[in-house]
């Protein structure tokens, strides 16, 4: 085969194919791109010549795209994903309506017989602040035991309905309908590049659900490798800068006013009263503060070693799939 004419990444053809476990039974693999930062700064300038431009002049353009939300060049980009997840996980990515997806269908072939169980330190108690979310305070160890004991339960129930109605040859479209939101489903999901920067904005953020970060902290890591630049200027203005609604913007200036090429400090501190004075919400004021608190920048890697072949993953949810040779539960 000859050398390719596209455009390539090295660091993404470096990872094409390869495997990375996710929880304990999923994966993510970048099975194909089309496109770089290359692509991305000729789509904006409409221009043909490639290989011509320094490397600063190309990050130039793509921060200067991302800070002043031109984001349709960054869509002539585009990422193959093949993933594996609960399916509760599944509901939650699917939400986002930009991509392409094919997930495996339980009409047409057997379900892997694979359920995710939560780490003992993932397992918290309900927030009393978010009411979608966990508190940080993992249960005892004696309740984390019961509660997989409980799940386990369930899981062998809903497994043995399952493989006794397909060993009968029912249909599978109604075989599959109890088992639990645990069960592993998988799919293939193409995007382009300025909606995974959307999605990946949403799901490596501290207030997502932790499964889901898992997920996007791996596909940031393969953004990284496909389109470094596009992930700085990502790093840099979405998951670490924040956009500032018009009575935040009047709490500052009244810290700091504009000068010629700098900006001044005021003398004083803005107290409760004065941030309410600018129409701030309680909720804002706390959410004004958020923003302005120093936060650790986050720096998404691969660990090769970790990668596996597709092949390791096939024959484990092969080896999950219900035999028709088993003997039906009794």
């Amino acid at each position: 085969m000859g050398e390719s004419k596209r455009p390539t990444a090295p660091g993404a053809e470096e990872i094409l194919g390869a495997y990375f476990p996710v929880l304990d039974h999923g994966f993510v693999a970048l099975v194909d791109y089309m496109g770089t930062d290359d692509c991305i700064e000729r789509a904006a300038r409409v221009s043909y010549g490639y290989g011509t431009r320094k490397a600063s002049m190309t990050r130039g353009l793509l921060r200067y795209l991302r800070r002043h939300l031109h984001t349709t060049p960054s869509e002539m980009v585009e990422l193959k994903f093949h993933c594996c997840m609960p399916m509760f996980v599944a509901r939650q990515w699917i939400r986002h309506r930009t991509a392409n997806v094919n997930e495996y269908s339980g009409r047409y072939s057997l379900m892997p017989l694979l359920f995710y169980t939560p780490e003992a330190g993932q397992l918290q108690t309900q927030s009393r602040k978010n009411n979608q979310g966990r508190s940080g305070q993992p249960v005892s160890d004696a309740d984390y035991q019961a509660a997989v004991a409980r799940w386990n339960e369930i899981r062998s129930a809903s497994a043995g309905a399952y493989e006794w109605m397909t060993n009968q040859d029912f249909a599978r479209e109604l075989a599959r309908i109890d088992l639990p939101l645990s069960t592993y489903t998988q799919w293939y999901w193409k995007i382009d590049l300025h909606n995974l920067m959307h999605f990946l904005k949403l799901r490596v953020d501290r207030h997502a659900q932790w499964e889901i970060q898992e997920y996007g902290r791996i596909m940031a890591a393969m953004l990284k490798r496909v389109a470094p630049l596009s992930y700085e200027a990502w790093i840099d203005y979405d998951v670490c800068g924040s956009r500032m609604s018009r009575m935040e913007l009047d709490a500052l200036r009244r810290l700091v006013s504009p000068t010629d090429g700098g900006l001044e400090s005021k003398a004083g501190a803005l107290s409760g009263e004065a941030l309410d004075a600018v129409g701030l919400s309680k909720r804002e004021v706390t959410e004004l503060l958020d923003k302005l608190a120093a936060s650790a920048v986050p720096d998404f890697e691969l660990n090769l070693a970790d990668a596996k072949s597709g092949e390791f993953f096939a024959e484990k949810c092969n080896a999950a799939v219900p035999k028709g040779d088993r003997p039906p539960p009794a």
